[in-house]
């Protein structure tokens, strides 16, 4: 009788021990997962700072980007003072002055000559209208390269497209006085007399 009680109480206790291995070994097995819980969250937390930092890196290169785009493009709106005094500006505007001051006036010595037909003076009419079109073209295009916030250009942009007006008002002046010049000889050529010649001679202001 001893001896069963002595192997039932040893039972009870191998078995209340191997329960409480059990147990030590399932908190350790816990402490073990929690603590690789742990890792993983602090690992997901620093991937989520770096990544939070990075996006911030990124964005604020993005954003210094963009506001040096837009300085840039601010600068290609703005028109610096070398652009500004070209002496080629004010060249360009003497030379529609004149061009504009010229054609007028021969435009009305040639209707007072008498010298051309109804249709010349029409020919003449549509030419000088021609030049005067090309004209205001160019006034606006200058006025357009040399006045802030119109065009987004550079300074080279800028200073090529000036070069070109200039040459174009140039031409045009040019051919303006080459045409006055043959449609006056054209005049003298078809006058009657001496006396009428000396007459288109002061109409024209020739000596």
């Amino acid at each position: 009788m001893k001896t069963i009680s002595i192997i039932v109480a040893l039972f009870v206790i191998t078995v209340k021990a191997q329960a409480q291995s059990d147990e030590l070994q399932q908190l350790l097995l816990n402490l073990e997962k929690l603590t690789q819980f742990k890792a993983i969250l602090s690992d997901m937390k620093k991937g989520y700072q770096i990544y939070q930092h990075g996006y911030g890196t990124i964005s604020n290169l993005s954003k210094g980007n963009f506001d040096l785009h837009n300085i840039y493009l601010s600068g290609l709106m703005a028109v610096s003072p070398e652009i500004r005094n070209n002496p080629r500006i004010s060249e360009i505007i003497g030379q529609q002055y004149d061009l504009v001051r010229e054609y007028k006036r021969y435009q009305a010595l040639f209707r007072q000559s008498g010298s051309f037909s109804g249709n010349e003076l029409s020919y003449i009419n549509n030419v000088f209208n021609q030049l005067i079109r090309q004209s205001d073209e160019n006034v606006n295009d200058l006025a357009n390269v040399t006045t802030a916030n119109r065009l987004r250009m550079s300074d080279d942009d800028r200073l090529r497209a000036i070069d070109r007006i200039y040459q174009s008002s140039t031409d045009q002046l040019q051919f303006l006085r080459y045409f006055n010049r043959k449609a006056v000889l054209l005049s003298l050529q078809r006058s009657k007399d001496i006396t009428d010649t000396r007459t288109l001679k002061r109409l024209y202001g020739i000596k």
